[in-house]
């Protein structure tokens, strides 16, 4: 690592940008290569009808992993049938009683969209806008017009932990678009231009096996920044990476000491929708034996006016 991490600035000042190529307005980014033809081709890949919802439990009795600023999400029951044992307890005509409680949560304390505006340097979201629109909410480029659109696609399953025989990759691990291109001939199918991209690392179970140690010198596992790999992307016009850990690369750079570099070369850059947290390991286990990694990918995160990301719970489909 080095002593002094570049600027962004320095760092991507030849990256490839996506800005003003849906137009001044666009705030979907490379979702917009998910049109109706892509829609109609995911939808032939439904072969037996197995539905997997990737979403993680919120409010997990095991914890729940989240990003180390945030804190995980709360519920608090407010009513419950103990309501009725007042004597001003609410009375419906035929005897109702009913349960209610609400949650208080970062909308990206558990599996979620980034909004295209959730990252910026040198004072420019996506597209361009002004970073002070963030101020007080995000005025531009928030999670809701991904919210309005949806999200459908083929999906690629990219089981990096089981390609490298193991069973979560290691902290600061990192791996190449290369690396993927070869995941996906051993487990034999092909990543196309416009796939989704769902690569699991299993590196959330450490959180589950050591607890609060899993915070300790953090850096999570995941693709690593070249010229090349946001090139790959640009050129396969990738719309959307998920992946199972809390934010989809690796989280400080070994080599630049640039932390969350792709956030800004894909997303910022190049409007590549990022979904993070979720569990592969029903989905991972079931292509493991059945050898198919190309799915159907459904994802709608919750409407959220000026929010800079959302709760999502996406269906992968076989």
């Amino acid at each position: 690592m080095t002593d002094t991490a570049p600027s962004l600035t320095e760092l991507l000042k030849d990256a490839p940008s996506n800005w003003g190529k849906w137009g001044p307005d666009d705030e979907v980014g490379s979702l917009n290569y998910l049109g109706p033809e892509q829609v109609i081709a995911a939808a032939g890949l439904i072969r037996s009808g197995k539905v997997f919802p990737i979403q993680r439990l919120i409010g997990d009795p095991k914890g729940d992993p989240v990003w180390p600023s945030r804190k995980p999400a709360v519920r608090t029951q407010i009513m419950d049938e103990s309501t009725w044992d007042s004597e001003d307890a609410p009375a419906f005509p035929g005897g109702l009683h009913y349960a209610d409680d609400k949650i208080e949560a970062f909308l990206q304390g558990s599996t979620q969209y980034d909004a295209l505006g959730h990252v910026w340097y040198d004072g420019k979201l996506w597209n361009g806008y002004d970073a002070r629109s963030t101020v007080g909410g995000m005025d531009k480029a928030s999670v809701e017009p991904i919210a309005d659109r949806g999200v459908v696609g083929r999906a690629v399953l990219l089981d990096m932990a089981r390609f490298r025989d193991k069973d979560y990759l290691d902290s600061a691990e990192t791996f190449t678009h290369e690396d993927l291109v070869a995941c996906a001939k051993q487990q034999g199918v092909e990543i196309r231009k416009r796939d989704i991209l769902l690569i699991r690392t299993n590196y959330l179970q450490k959180f589950f096996d050591v607890g609060d140690e899993f915070y300790e010198n953090f850096c999570e596992p995941g693709l690593i920044y070249s010229p090349e790999l946001v090139h790959w992307f640009a050129d396969m016009e990738i719309p959307n990476l998920v992946t199972d850990t809390i934010a989809n690369e690796v989280t400080t750079d070994p080599e630049t000491g640039v932390a969350l570099t792709l956030h800004n070369a894909l997303m910022r850059n190049l409007g590549v929708a990022f979904t993070e947290i979720v569990d592969l390991e029903e989905l991972a286990a079931d292509s493991a034996q059945d050898g198919v990694y190309d799915v159907f990918y459904a994802a709608a995160p919750l409407k959220v006016s000026q929010g800079s990301g959302s709760p999502v719970n996406p269906l992968v489909i076989k």
